[in-house]
């Protein structure tokens, strides 16, 4: 048989000592690694030192995964700048995946994510930890933020009628601190078709410039025009010298502050009629309502009437708010 030229012996002679030097330093790099006593070599001790570490990270990681999960809130949570209350929050006890978390133990409550709308979760017995006040009380489930603070949550069925009882208590105590001799707060709400043929008639002058006559849009007062119309509140007062109020739900309302400002000046204001959009001082629009009704279907928790529904008839409100000095 032809012997190989020299050429290709030492290529591959070559080439198996390469792959040799190869191997050895993977092998000390190996070494190297596992070697955990630094007696430089392989023992049963560093397999077991190597394997405790990967399950310690293995361990790390599941739980990293667990509470990205799980989201639980814990009381120094509270303080940190990352964390915020939701405007949507529920109280309820702790279901059982939370409970038989290692990862929860201590927990307050958890952050939850239901149709892009995130949801602060409490439990009742760890509700102190986030100083908040509820109306009208820790029963209901599910609460909104109050739009004049942020520390006062009221309950979602009682939501826009809380507001409207506290809206129409403040417009009582601005008439008397401003010294009015009478004042009387009426409550109204457009009809549903109502509201649609005013929005066609002002396209409608929108799109020509003008507005015929017979059209709905020029008879704002007609109580035909209105499902519901009823005197929320009325005194009469004996009058004195006007005290500036304070403003809660009112104090971005141009009418009100205009009328402080005049009766606040001495000016020779005697009587006055304003109307007041009940949903400019609503926490929860349409767009709001929309959403935390997705929300609460997608949890199974959405009862007959939606808050939607609640928010439409809400900016179909007003107040009609009359006084004089």
């Amino acid at each position: 048989m032809e012997k190989k030229p020299q050429k290709i012996k030492d290529a591959i002679s070559s080439t198996g000592k390469a792959a040799t030097d190869l191997l050895g330093k993977a092998k000390t790099t190996i070494v190297r690694t596992i070697d955990q006593n630094n007696d430089g070599k392989l023992d049963l001790k560093d397999i077991s030192d190597v394997s405790a570490q990967w399950r310690e990270k293995r361990d790390q990681l599941k739980q990293e995964a667990e509470k990205k999960a799980l989201c639980p809130i814990f009381e120094d949570d509270l303080d940190s700048a990352d964390f915020s209350m939701s405007k949507l929050i529920r109280v309820a006890e702790m279901d059982k995946k939370h409970a038989e978390s290692e990862i929860c133990q201590g927990s307050i409550g958890f952050e939850s994510e239901q149709k892009d709308l995130r949801i602060v979760n409490i439990y009742p017995d760890k509700a102190a930890a986030f100083g908040l006040t509820y109306y009208p009380d820790m029963d209901s489930g599910f609460y909104y933020v109050d739009p004049c603070d942020r520390d006062h949550y009221i309950a979602l069925d009682d939501y826009f009628n809380y507001l409207k009882i506290a809206r129409v208590s403040e417009l009582q105590k601005i008439a008397q601190d401003l010294g009015a001799k009478h004042f009387r707060v009426t409550y109204k709400e457009q009809k549903k078709s109502y509201e649609s043929n005013t929005t066609k008639a002002k396209l409608g002058v929108k799109a020509t410039g003008k507005l015929k006559e017979d059209s709905e849009y020029s008879h704002d007062s007609k109580s035909s025009d209105f499902s519901k119309v009823e005197i929320a509140a009325e005194m009469e007062c004996i009058g004195h010298k006007p005290v500036e109020p304070k403003l809660v739900y009112f104090k971005k309302d141009p009418q009100i502050l205009n009328l402080v400002s005049l009766r606040m000046s001495d000016n020779p204001l005697t009587h006055q009629v304003y109307t007041l959009v009940l949903s400019n001082s609503s926490g929860i629009k349409v767009k709001d309502a929309i959403k935390i009704d997705a929300a609460l279907s997608a949890m199974k928790c959405s009862g007959n009437a939606t808050l939607t529904s609640e928010a439409e008839s809400e900016s179909r409100r007003f107040f009609e708010y009359e006084i004089d000095f």
